[in-house]
């Protein structure tokens, strides 16, 4: 039988090649289609809420990302995930230690997660800044904003930090959720350099 085999190995018929072919191009079709599908799974909000639903979920329903005049709605991946593939690896593989984390007990009550909310902000906050803030310019963008909408403060805000080059998380942390109570974090997070430029004008 070995021998068999290994005289259809050596010289195998266009038939059992095109079997072979077929199958496996069968096979990468469907585990390709599977590997989205839990991607895509993966990045709803209710595959998030199974986990956050008594942490951060409230704060992003209170917040103008879940519910607004316009009904353009950003959920969390839009904001927690890049669309990038690569990228996108990266942030799937480091979400998977975060859901350990939650289901061997290190975050899995309020009081836990309060507790660790500082150190995983400034993770975010650091992931943001390092990528010029990208999930936030999928949707807002300097080029092409109008800056005459905007308030006043805004408009002078948004004007000089594309002068000097910053970006989003520079000034917009905790748009969504609370801020983490921490001494070292201050209240107002508008950059000093900034900040005095925009009281010079």
């Amino acid at each position: 039988m070995l021998r068999r085999f290994w005289n259809w190995f050596r010289s195998p018929s266009k038939m059992a090649i095109g079997a072979v072919i077929l199958i496996s191009a069968l096979g990468g079709i469907f585990a390709w289609n599977g590997f989205n599908a839990g991607l895509a799974m993966t990045n709803t909000e209710e595959f998030c809420s199974d986990c956050h639903m008594n942490d951060v979920v409230p704060e992003y329903r209170a917040s103008a990302h879940y519910s607004n005049r316009s009904g353009v709605k950003a959920i969390c991946s839009d904001c927690h995930v890049p669309h990038e593939f690569f990228p996108k690896w990266k942030r799937k593989i480091i979400a998977a230690k975060e859901v350990y984390a939650h289901y061997t007990g290190k975050v899995d009550t309020i009081e836990k997660f309060e507790a660790h909310r500082g150190e995983m902000a400034e993770r975010e906050w650091a992931r943001l800044k390092a990528n010029d803030s990208q999930e936030c310019r999928n949707c807002h963008n300097f080029d092409d904003m109008d800056f005459t909408q905007q308030k006043d403060v805004a408009q002078q805000m948004h004007a000089l930090a594309q002068e000097h080059n910053k970006t989003c998380i520079d000034c917009h942390k905790g748009i969504a959720h609370n801020l983490p109570h921490m001494a070292e974090v201050q209240k107002n997070f508008i950059p000093d350099d900034l900040l005095k430029k925009s009281e010079e004008k």
